[in-house]
């Protein structure tokens, strides 16, 4: 029997920031499951700063969301009714179609997860999810961190950044440093989360706050910001450094087309690497990722942090602020209690 379900459609495709008219809400009915198919409710959906692109109709790796069709993205949820042997009713899945209350969902696309003691389900959307591997697979895979070296993190507060800085601590790192965009974001990054030193990119030419930061330089350089950023990692980076380029919530909203590194030339010179990446193309990492995340949140040497908003009405102003850095650590949205 069908289902009556709340949807989040996109309806206009922004120029510049997303305002609340680009999106509606919309009341549908949810079929039963095929064979392969479950009928998921969901608990918990995540909003993250890649979405930014996919409501604008370009070529990307991602593909663009579709007009009057719901937005998706990351949500774990309870299983209601299914037509797969080994993912029956009270089963919680992570799949790719948030942003509405039930979702049809093939088993292809629907991962169970185990309960960790101490953990909610949202930890599947930040620590243990996306973010996580994202942290984990840029900072080893990509830019290949190796003990005894100084790392820099840009967006240091956010759900990928918070991670970074911490893994690197973890693994050994001499000196690592954060930008975040607030006072209370410092000390989130210095007193709890144990960086060595974390900087208001406010407050002055991003170039002189990290040369102060890292009086000495920097080995690697994790960037989620690109622009002012870059340029100042670039001039701090020492020889044979490397950079792993994740995002660049930066640009996002930008209407005009963005201005590169001034400096980039500096690259020949000290022959660095400029690497970008795609958490996909590292899926090998998964359980190698999973078993060390787990170990470190079991022996409560990681700090986790979510920023959580209430209700689907709320997941489109959740996006807009995290877009504003209104989050520390995963922005999520609850649209369910928790069954773990």
């Amino acid at each position: 029997m069908a289902v009556r379900s709340t949807e989040i459609q996109l309806v206009a495709r922004p120029r510049g920031e997303p305002v609340e008219s680009d999106f509606r809400t919309v009341q549908t009915e949810v079929a039963d499951p095929g064979p392969g198919q479950v009928l998921v409710r969901n608990v918990v959906m995540s909003v993250d700063p890649y979405m930014r692109g996919r409501m604008d109709d370009l070529p990307s790796y991602a593909p663009p969301w579709q007009l009057d069709r719901p937005a998706d993205g990351a949500a774990v949820g309870e299983v209601v009714a299914s037509e797969v042997a080994d993912l029956g009713v009270g089963c919680l899945v992570v799949h790719p179609f948030g942003w509405r209350e039930y979702a049809l969902v093939p088993a292809r696309h629907a991962e169970r997860v185990e309960p960790v003691a101490g953990l909610s389900s949202s930890s599947y959307l930040g620590v243990l999810g996306m973010p996580g591997l994202t942290a984990y697979a840029g900072l080893f895979e990509v830019a290949g961190f190796r003990a005894g070296e100084a790392v820099f993190v840009s967006g240091a507060a956010g759900a990928v950044g918070s991670l970074v800085g911490q893994f690197a601590r973890l693994r050994g790192a001499s000196r690592v440093v954060g930008s975040a965009g607030s006072p209370a974001k410092l000390r989130y990054l210095t007193e709890e989360l144990g960086f060595d030193a974390a900087f208001d990119y406010h407050d002055a030419p991003v170039r002189q706050l990290l040369r102060k930061a890292a009086p000495d330089g920097i080995d690697v350089y994790f960037d989620n910001v690109a622009g002012e950023h870059l340029e100042a990692a670039l001039d701090s980076l020492k020889l044979h450094g490397r950079a792993a380029l994740c995002g660049a919530i930066s640009l996002y909203n930008s209407t005009e087309r963005p201005v590169g590194p001034a400096n980039l030339a500096l690259a020949i010179g000290k022959r660095l690497t400029l690497r970008g990446f795609l958490v996909s193309d590292h899926e090998h990492l998964r359980g190698e990722f999973r078993q060390a995340v787990t170990e470190w949140l079991t022996a409560g040497q990681l700090v986790v942090r979510e920023t959580v908003v209430t209700g689907l009405d709320q997941a489109v102003p959740a996006f807009i602020g995290m877009l504003r850095g209104a989050n520390t650590g995963k922005m999520v949205v609850r649209l369910a209690p928790d069954p773990m």
